[in-house]
């Protein structure tokens, strides 16, 4: 028997007695130990027994997908991000990002990239591209080949880049080639009845100038919402507003520091939300509160200033926060669809050194009357959840009215391009003027508290 062969057999014993020690000094394995050995031993059954070998990447998507997959059956809002989705999603908060300043849509006719409106003031704009544009290529690449998300990735980037566009104009005969140098391009939350022709980046907000109604659209909860909403209100006041309208349709939501102080503008003082937690039992119990502190409130005073708030099944989280605080310190009347339900609150948890996130569920929102705002996946129509329109002004939209609205919109935001620059654009058919019915019972209701306030000072 050679050496080798005798010095296993004498130290497989030994391997197995020490083995029993150190078993018998370890603490039993945990649940949590179970559980990750359960995906351990899955993967290793992909890697040794799968049909095709998997590459790194397919591998990391996979243990992605199983974990999203999981979270998504907790509760719909809790997620994982990658690194590139981490970044996307601090883009959004933020409201800025670093690109060229297009809205992109690919063209159903073509397959190519299309331009759907440039933003103003950025260097798409200054540099008199406009809308309906075809983008051929970027950097040299064919934009029919790309999804609209991975030609999105090609062209924003680092501010201070560049990038090349090869773009046709619609009714030109060849292609021209575009270096745009990135910029920082912000993203503006707040919008209002129609563009300035002259300088498309200013918005009127006057509604109804002999009513003396105002409307404001809020987008999204960003880091710019409050100060963009405040200068809006002011800039409609200096004009002669003496009403005004919110509308929070279809809006998803965004920052809850940002939607407590859009409250705030408009309450002198009382709780704004609170958050509930059911960690240590059966009923929520309050672990946080935000209430309006007096003296930065604007569009006073209230009694003479009416407001409503619009608001539909797409207005969800920081849209219901704002909605629910106005109507419960019945600082505005809500008008519309009951809203989406989206009363959770989410933190974020760094992984993997920054380069990760996990995206959990870890409380409710409350109303200031302590009305839950969160939607389970159980909930019927009749449980306590959202926001609903006061009696009598809740208005339910036809799916013909929702096209008709969303279109309406889409030609509002619209942009041809930079004053001198671009080409004018062909003077519409004439088509029979948008009829909303939500804002129509929002400018019945603010009429008739214009009417019935109070005397003024004067």
């Amino acid at each position: 028997m050679s050496r080798w062969n005798a010095a296993w057999l004498i130290g497989l014993p030994l391997l197995f007695v020490f083995g029993l020690v150190v078993v018998a000094q370890a603490p039993p394995p945990s649940n949590d130990y179970e559980l990750v050995r359960t995906i351990v031993d899955v993967l290793a059954e992909i890697e040794q027994n799968y049909v095709r070998a998997l590459t790194p990447e397919e591998k990391r998507k996979l243990v992605e997908d199983m974990i999203n997959g999981g979270l998504e059956r907790l509760d719909p809002h809790s997620q994982y991000f990658n690194q590139e989705e981490l970044q996307q999603f601090e883009t959004q908060s933020e409201g800025q990002f670093g690109g060229i300043g297009v809205l992109l849509i690919k063209d159903p006719k073509t397959g190519y990239l299309k331009v759907e409106t440039p933003m103003p003031g950025t260097p798409a704009y200054e540099a008199g591209i406009q809308a309906n544009d075809l983008i051929l290529k970027v950097d040299g690449h064919s934009t029919r080949e790309l999804r609209l998300e991975e030609a999105r990735n090609l062209i924003k980037g680092k501010s201070g880049t560049e990038v090349v566009l090869t773009i046709l104009t619609e009714g030109a005969t060849e292609p021209k080639e575009y270096r745009l140098k990135r910029g920082t391009i912000e993203l503006h939350p707040i919008m209002g009845v129609r563009r300035n022709p002259a300088e498309p980046a200013k918005w009127d907000y006057l509604l109804d100038r002999k009513s003396g109604i105002a409307l404001v659209r809020i987008l999204a909860f960003n880091e710019k919402t409050v100060a963009e909403l405040k200068a809006a209100v002011e800039s409609a006041q200096a004009a002669g507003a003496q009403a005004l309208i919110l509308d929070l349709r279809d809006n998803p939501g965004g920052l809850l520091t940002q939607a407590v102080q859009v409250a705030d503008l408009f309450l002198n003082d009382g709780t704004i939300v609170s958050t509930g937690s059911k960690r240590n039992g059966g009923e929520t119990r309050i672990r946080r509160s935000w209430s309006a502190k007096p003296g930065d409130t604007i569009f006073e005073p209230a009694a003479s200033h009416p407001i409503a708030v619009l608001i539909n099944g797409n207005s969800a989280s920081a849209s219901e926060i704002v909605a629910s605080a106005l109507q419960d310190h019945g600082r505005a009347i809500i008008v519309g669809e009951r809203s989406y339900g989206k009363g959770s609150v989410q933190k974020i948890f760094p992984l993997q050194h920054d380069r990760a996130a996990l995206k959990l569920t870890t409380e409710v929102w409350l109303t200031p009357k302590g009305k839950n705002i969160h939607r389970w996946p159980d909930a019927t129509d009749d449980d306590e959840w959202g926001v609903r329109p006061d009696p009598g002004l809740e208005i339910r939209m036809t799916d013909a009215q929702r096209r008709d609205y969303l279109e309406h919109l889409r030609k509002l935001d619209m942009i041809q391009g930079k004053p001198g620059l671009v080409k004018p654009m062909t003077p519409p058919a004439e088509e029979k003027p948008y009829l909303d019915p939500v804002l129509e019972k929002a400018i019945e209701i603010l009429k008739q508290r214009l009417q019935e306030r109070p005397p003024q000072a004067g």
